[in-house]
């Protein structure tokens, strides 16, 4: 869920001496001096900010986005057990929900000062909603609206993915940029079947997607088709040929009268308006065997269509045949709102093709950058904390392969000393979370401020028993000392644990060195040992350094992405943002 309005990710120029040796950061980074974009891209930051600073105008393709909207709860990831089967433990991720606040004070006025369209609909939202938290969320979402049609192509096409409790709202805001004449449809997707709660309501099964084009200019439009239905095939496909091959029958008559096609063919008559070709096709038709002739010369010839040369039925504006993912699929991630690949697929399929720009600014676990690889589309995918970056950087290697690292470019993220520095100043939390994405761990069970010694937990395999190993992880973003290591050598003893990382910006001392070599080692089935109590330091993993320990399936910690088919596609290159 990229750029959650409302929170604001401070820059880390702010919160350092001297910003200049700070990795690229979407939130500071100007254009001017662009990052290289011949990469696929993965922003960390606020999308509103890194839309207006990094992404050109009209040079995107296609946009997806499923902006949360679920007032008063909070947003939770999940992940796999730790035998890998289940997703049944969660993390809290970030409790913001969508509020009148000074944020969307301050969003509201900066559009309605600019006038036009989108300002007369906020204000009369504000005039009917008042300060609610639907106005919060309407006057959060407008400047991104604005900045998505700017940077969408003449050519493009936007699908907003919403549910019923705002789509009416949000179809209002939708004309106001995008213009009502560009509208095109209101997809209705039955993401699950009836609910069977005794609630006095109909049971809440769809969502909505708002499809738009920028203009009436060409835009791309592939039409997609799913199977006849069985019910629709024994009632038009009935016959079978003597191959086996079964096929309808339709009529050769011509819809308005063509004197010149009144023949007759083998003694059989045509309509009063004429046949609806030449004799010379009719001939072609019989000899291929296509021609239908009744059992009464007073009948009339047909056409045979075979069901094995039909497309299929053309989709349309209801959604029934793509179910959500069920608990043991084997795409399922554990993320709440994740959205079966089959959506995207039919999404980017129908508006976009091969070598286009996919935007997804709210990009979650990355279900939309990773079909867009696999369909040999370019992409740019917002997310606004770094769990999610995390994972979507796990899911990609998972599926394409280590080698796709090597295809895309990670922006915001620190990638020395200082920007993880800066990071861990602005935000603790989003720190340990970059700290254990890094070296493959997954943030421990618990929420924020419930600090039980236990930051992250990593889980193996060494042996043929399927009993899983456990690393437990502590994260320090502050001064260390002895203590706190003999902490997590006490809470690796209670949770059983086969071995314990402590990770650190400062240089361990030498009493902690030594209080850490004291724990032991552990012994692998196949006889190799391991410390027991390992500490790395910030610097050590950003130089390529991991923590010590039996690498037989790493899969166990998160669940694992399925592998693509085909093969990861051929890197294709971003545009470039020219220098101001």
């Amino acid at each position: 869920m990229g750029g959650i309005p409302g929170t604001p990710v401070p820059s880390p120029c702010s919160l350092v001496p001297n910003p200049s040796v700070l990795s690229p950061c979407p939130l500071c980074y100007p254009h001017s001096n662009p990052v290289p974009n011949d990469k696929n891209k993965l922003y960390y930051g606020d999308n509103l900010e890194v839309l207006d600073r990094y992404v050109k105008d009209e040079t995107v393709d296609l946009i997806y986005l499923d902006p949360p909207f679920n007032s008063r709860q909070d947003y939770n990831v999940l992940f796999a057990e730790k035998d890998g089967s289940q997703s049944s433990s969660q993390i809290h991720a970030f409790e913001d929900t969508w509020e009148w606040n000074i944020d969307a004070e301050r969003a509201y006025e900066q559009i309605v000062e600019q006038g036009g369209r989108v300002a007369d609909a906020l204000r009369a939202f504000r005039t009917f909603l008042g300060g609610s938290d639907m106005m919060a969320y309407l006057a959060m979402m407008a400047p991104r609206l604005v900045q998505l049609r700017r940077v969408l192509k003449e050519t493009g096409s936007i699908y907003l993915h919403c549910d019923p409790t705002a789509s009416h709202y949000l179809k209002i805001l939708m004309d106001a940029v995008f213009g009502p004449q560009n509208f095109r449809s209101d997809i209705v997707w039955k993401r699950t079947s009836s609910h069977s709660n005794a609630s006095r309501n109909y049971g809440a099964v769809n969502d909505d997607l708002l499809f738009y084009v920028k203009s009436n200019n060409a835009y791309t439009y592939n039409i997609q088709y799913v199977p006849y239905s069985e019910a629709y095939l024994k009632g038009f496909y009935r016959h079978v040929d003597e191959n086996g091959r079964r096929y309808r029958i339709s009529d050769l008559r011509n819809p308005s009268d063509r004197p010149n096609l009144k023949y007759e063919y083998k003694g059989y008559k045509p309509h009063p308006n004429g046949w609806a070709m030449s004799k010379e096709k009719m001939e072609k038709l019989d000899a291929e065997g296509r021609l239908y002739f009744p059992k009464s010369i007073d009948g009339r010839i047909q056409l045979k269509r075979y069901l094995d040369e039909m497309p299929g039925m053309q989709v349309s504006n209801i959604w029934d045949d793509i179910p959500v993912i069920h608990a043991q699929a084997q795409e399922r991630l554990g993320y709440p709102t994740q959205k079966p690949e089959a959506l995207l697929e039919r999404i980017l399929k129908a508006s976009s093709n091969e070598g286009d720009l996919v935007l997804d600014p709210f990009c979650g676990c990355g279900t939309t950058v990773q079909v867009a690889q696999r369909l040999n589309r370019r992409w740019i995918g917002i997310d606004v904390t770094h769990l999610a970056i995390g994972l979507i950087k796990k899911r990609l290697a998972d599926t394409f392969g280590s080698e796709i690292r090597e295809r895309y470019e990670v922006i915001g993220e620190p990638t020395d000393y200082q920007g993880a520095a800066a990071l861990a100043a602005e935000d603790k939390y989003q720190f340990q979370w970059w700290a254990l994405g890094q070296v493959g761990a997954r943030p421990a069970e618990q929420k924020k401020g419930a600090d039980r010694g236990i930051d992250g937990r990593l889980y193996f395999h060494d042996d043929q028993s399927g009993q899983s190993k456990q690393i437990i992880f502590s994260v320090k973003a502050g001064g260390v000392s002895v203590p706190q290591v003999r902490d997590l050598e006490g809470v690796l003893e209670h949770e059983k644990a086969q071995i314990g990382v402590f990770i650190t910006f400062d240089e361990p001392t030498k009493p902690m060195l030594r209080q850490a070599a004291e724990a032991g080692l552990y012994k692998s089935s196949d006889g190799a040992t391991y410390p027991k109590l390992q500490i790395l330091t910030i610097q050590q993993i950003l130089d390529g350094k991991q923590p010590e320990y039996p690498l037989h399936r790493r899969d166990a910690t998160f669940k694992k992405a399925p592998r693509a088919r085909p093969a990861v596609a051929e890197n294709l290159t971003l545009p470039l943002l020219p220098p101001e």
